[in-house]
């Protein structure tokens, strides 16, 4: 078997994979530019998101009208044969021009560097908006009767002016991906960044390496054309699958970054809210009743009611709270060669305990400080959780001999 029949297989299949999932990046695209779009509008003095958000309406337009039947619907309205041809490559510019605009409002967005930022994107608007301008004229000057939906690029690659039309977009393509895949790998290796952003940034940058790859195979199999050599299936196979997973890639290095930080921002809130749980069991059970239940209770009111609730039934135990015994439980629990942040919460929940089984009507005296109690409610009600220890430091704090004080 030759080198060209071993291709033909996973050309084959690469292929048959565009056909049946063409739509699954246009759809990843459209997910992504919804949940960027609100920030977009309410943010639209932001070059940046400017930016990202025509960079990503470009990419979802390329990715509708790039499919075979779109580009067969276009030709049929229009009355035109291949007159998707220079749409497409048009749109794809486009989107070269919205990859350089976001550089520049990545490099130059701050707001004393406004004006360079106007400047150099008037710059790029104008270099790519020639280009879309030569597109059509060269496919205005060119004879390509015979429609082709899926193989124009090397059916025509020898075609006067069809052949610099697809010459001109694949090396405007070319560079614009070039300078924006350095610098987000430049950006990646940043110091400072959240992990989200960094993550979301190296699927950008396989995104755009997956992009150079796809120019890559346009050119190789343009170029065989030009010596008379048939390496179609490059264009015809690899180089669409290589565009659905680039946009892909690139729509999840958009959503990722805005995506993360909301799960786990949530998450935090909902893992907050159960560590609160044995304290605010324990609270409760002096209050006599919990919280109200509400039916649309978010995370962050749920966390919040939580907390003001422990909060309200906490205070008034101070008057039932004893400082010396918070004091001899802290250097019982550092006696156990515990560390003081847990030694404090431990302590806090033995004088907490000790005040709850005394009663209601009872006052120690030497009322305990809740400032800091009051502010460490999540370390406390984790020491809750561990009932066996909270009775050594207990039985140790109350022993004989265990009266000492402890200077903090």
């Amino acid at each position: 078997m030759g080198f060209a029949d071993a291709a033909v297989g996973p050309a084959s299949f690469l292929s048959a994979f565009y056909t049946s999932f063409w739509w699954v990046p246009a759809v990843v695209l459209a997910a992504a530019l919804a949940i960027k779009l609100p920030t977009v509008i309410r943010l639209w003095h932001d070059p940046l998101l400017r930016a990202v958000g025509g960079l990503l309406l470009l990419a979802c337009a390329v990715f509708v009208f790039v499919a075979p039947p779109t580009i067969v619907w276009v030709n049929r309205v229009t009355g035109v044969p291949n007159i998707s041809a220079p749409w497409v490559y048009s749109l794809l510019t486009a989107f070269c021009g919205s990859c350089l605009v976001l550089i520049v409002a990545w490099r130059d967005g701050l707001p004393e560097h406004s004006a360079s930022t106007r400047r150099a994107t008037r710059r790029v608007l104008r270099a790519y908006g020639g280009v879309i301008v030569a597109l059509w004229v060269l496919f205005a000057l060119a004879d390509a009767p015979v429609e082709r939906a899926r193989d124009l690029d090397t059916y025509y690659a020898t075609t006067p002016f069809m052949r610099e039309e697809i010459l001109l977009y694949l090396l405007a393509h070319t560079t614009a991906v070039l300078i924006t895949s350095k610098l987000i790998w430049n950006w990646i290796r940043a110091e400072g960044l959240d992990a989200w952003l960094r993550w979301g940034l190296k699927f950008l940058g396989v995104g755009y390496a997956l992009n150079l790859a796809f120019d890559a195979a346009k050119l190789t199999a343009v170029g065989a054309r030009w010596t008379g050599n048939d390496l179609d299936w490059l264009s015809l196979n690899v180089a669409p699958a290589l565009a659905c997973a680039s946009a892909v890639s690139i729509a999840v290095g958009f959503i990722l970054p805005h995506a993360g930080q909301y799960l786990h921002e949530r998450w935090r809130l909902r893992l907050a809210h159960r560590r609160l749980r044995p304290l605010y069991e324990l609270m409760r059970s002096v209050h006599g009743r919990g919280m109200p239940f509400v039916l649309r209770a978010g995370p962050e009111l749920r966390l919040t009611r939580r907390e003001t609730f422990i909060r309200d039934v906490l205070l008034p135990l101070a008057r039932r709270t004893d400082e010396r015994l918070r004091e001899r439980s802290y250097a019982a629990a550092l006696g156990l060669g515990l560390p003081p942040e847990r030694a404090r919460a431990l302590a806090a929940a033995v004088v907490i305990l000790d005040a709850v089984e005394a009663g209601a009507g009872a006052h120690r005296g030497h009322e305990l400080d809740t400032t800091e109690l009051l502010r460490e409610i999540g370390a406390v009600s984790r020491a809750l959780r561990h009932p066996d220890v909270i009775r050594e430091v207990r039985a140790l704090a109350v022993a004989p001999g265990g009266t000492a004080a402890v200077t903090e």
